[in-house]
């Protein structure tokens, strides 16, 4: 075999080899693309489903939330009013129930939602939680105090509860009314912090369609 032969035969191996590698190359990067596209689609997919749940759930606290304010703002102005005209009104068992659980936040940022979710939209949550616990913490609190002084003794003469001379609370009950007009400011800063977060939800979802 002459040398042009032996040279043309080298390169043309070295061609096929470079084409072989380029091929390679080519199909593990389309790969990898196509694998990291998939992702992403899941990704989204997952993140949207994420935030159509915390959507839903904000929605329907919000407006079960209106309701109840409703009824707490009356409950608290009545027994005001009353106050004030110098009426000495009943006292009754302060009772606050929720449906809330820490967990159902916990799981939905375990599942996904603290990779996928803006940071900005986490804060949301994560301020939206804190005035629930606060809430609560305050609400079990008032609670507990009406379970040891109020409700043992719903059965005294309202003499019991106020001074008949000057129609005021006693002393150890005045609590009573801060503790209804607490469950509305409650109810203001938890619709407050729910509609906020709700916008946050609702623009990140726009923003990655």
């Amino acid at each position: 075999m002459s040398q042009t032969t032996e040279k043309r035969s080298r390169f043309s191996r070295f061609g096929r080899w470079i084409a072989e590698l380029i091929l390679v190359f080519v199909g593990v990067y389309a790969a990898f693309w196509l694998n990291s596209y998939q992702q992403h689609l899941q990704d989204a997919e997952r993140r949207d489903q994420i935030l159509a749940s915390l959507e839903q759930q904000l929605r329907e606290g919000i407006a079960s939330g209106k309701t109840n304010r409703a009824n707490e703002e009356r409950t608290a102005a009545e027994f005001q009013h009353a106050l004030d005209a110098g009426e000495m009104p009943p006292l009754r068992p302060f009772v606050f129930t929720t449906d809330y659980s820490p967990t159902d936040w916990a799981t939905v940022l375990q599942s996904g939602g603290v990779q996928l979710l803006d940071v900005q939209t986490l804060m949301a949550v994560r301020n939206d939680e804190s005035v629930i616990r606060w809430g609560l913490g305050r609400m079990a609190w008032y609670q507990k105090l009406s379970d040891e002084l109020i409700v043992p003794n719903l059965d005294q003469d309202i003499s019991f509860f106020y001074d008949p001379a000057t129609k005021k609370l006693r002393k150890r009950f005045e609590i009573y009314p801060d503790a209804l007009q607490a469950t509305v400011k409650f109810a203001n800063e938890l619709e407050r912090t729910h509609t906020e977060l709700l916008k946050r939800i609702q623009a990140e979802r726009q923003r990655n369609r």
